[in-house]
């Protein structure tokens, strides 16, 4: 009889660990499953329609180029949106349980379109920013489409840029949030400063990877970063937690711009010179010519004959080539990478399962954003 009940007790604890294997496996295939962009699609679409109408203008032609980048089909993989959607979810503030349930469903709502906001404003003001760069730049593409500053004219393009701002502007007022609209404001000054810094650097700070990293986090880092920070303090959250958001939305923001200088170089080979170029035409020095700088000394003398030569271009990445300028730009994206995963997995325990999901999703947009290849 003992050992009967010896065999059924066995039994009875391998069945039930082989259903919660079936359900570890069941939820891991879950996880693996979800990808970011889709827990937010619904949210996405919304927004889009939303913004079409926040951009429309009175006057034909500016209406037309201020909803240039806004069309259908044209939008864009909206990585900012999503980040700041999903950051929303990832820092969901459990509402007291003495709140009626009716109350408590209204403040979520309204705190959520309030967050929402701050995912339309960000991509308002990254899109005049695109739209201003083009025009600096003189570039004759943009997503994969000619560029507006090609199609309508610089004038155009700049005031479509300004249009787009003045437009983020009045729905920031709306939001009635002092901090908030001071964290927004800081993030278009920077885009400014860290164009300027680009376009009219010296020698010494062309060759200078501190003075790089810092216009880096102006012109990419710092619109996600304090977008993510207001996202947290719409929540009312502390002091803490917000910074964790910012830190986030930083170093994610460094990791993708550090790998879209190697993309420059590589493209969607792994070989070098089969990328854009782009940078490095305009006489942009990135991460990675730094690099093979720092192994190379006498690059900087061709860096510092400028590249309107084609020659001097040829030069430059046979240096790349011999250097490990690709491969330590991949590891300091790869830094910041593991602190942005470091904030979002020191931010408050939760047991709220849309919590813990969208906290994955923003771990995972981290890793694609320096394993992608375009």
């Amino acid at each position: 009889v003992v050992g009967c009940r010896g065999a059924a007790l066995v039994s009875s604890r391998w069945l039930h660990d082989a259903q919660y294997q079936v359900r570890q496996d069941g939820a891991s295939r879950a996880q693996e499953q979800q990808d970011p962009f889709e827990l937010v699609a619904d949210e996405l679409s919304l927004l889009a329609n939303r913004l079409r109408s926040m951009v429309a203008a009175e006057v034909p032609k500016l209406a037309s180029a201020a909803e240039y980048f806004f069309k259908v089909g044209a939008e864009g993989k909206r990585f900012r949106p999503t980040v700041l959607l999903l950051m929303a979810s990832a820092l969901k503030f459990p509402l007291s349980e003495s709140t009626e349930g009716g109350v408590l469903s209204i403040l979520a709502d309204k705190l959520r379109t309030r967050q929402q906001n701050i995912a339309e404003i960000t991509e308002m003001i990254h899109v005049a920013s695109l739209l201003h760069d083009d025009v600096l730049d003189d570039a004759d593409t943009r997503r994969g489409v000619s560029s507006l500053n090609l199609i309508m004219g610089n004038k155009l393009s700049v005031l479509a840029g300004d249009f787009l701002l003045s437009r983020a502007c009045v729905a920031l007022a709306a939001l009635g949030n002092t901090e908030v609209v001071s964290l927004m404001a800081t993030a278009v000054e920077h885009l400014v400063t860290g164009e300027t810094m680009q376009i009219s650097t010296s020698r010494e700070q062309r060759q200078s990877m501190e003075y790089y990293l810092q216009k880096t986090y102006y012109k990419t880092a710092s619109l996600i970063s304090n977008s993510c920070k207001a996202v947290a303090i719409l929540a009312g959250h502390t002091a803490e937690v917000s910074m964790l958001a910012y830190e986030y939305g930083r170093n994610l923001g460094l990791a993708f711009q550090l790998i879209d200088d190697v993309l420059d170089f590589t493209g969607t080979s792994a070989s070098l010179g089969k990328g854009s170029l782009s940078d490095i035409r305009h006489g942009i020095i990135t991460a990675p010519m730094l690099y093979a700088i720092e192994e190379f000394p006498q690059l900087q003398e061709v860096v510092d004959r400028g590249f309107d030569n084609s020659a001097n271009i040829e030069i430059a990445l046979d240096y790349l080539r011999k250097s490990r300028g690709i491969e330590r730009t991949k590891e300091l994206a790869r830094e910041h990478a593991d602190r942005a995963v470091k904030a979002i997995e020191s931010l408050p325990d939760s047991d709220d399962e849309d919590v813990l999901t969208s906290r994955r999703a923003l771990i995972d947009i981290t890793e694609r954003a320096i394993t992608r290849t375009k």
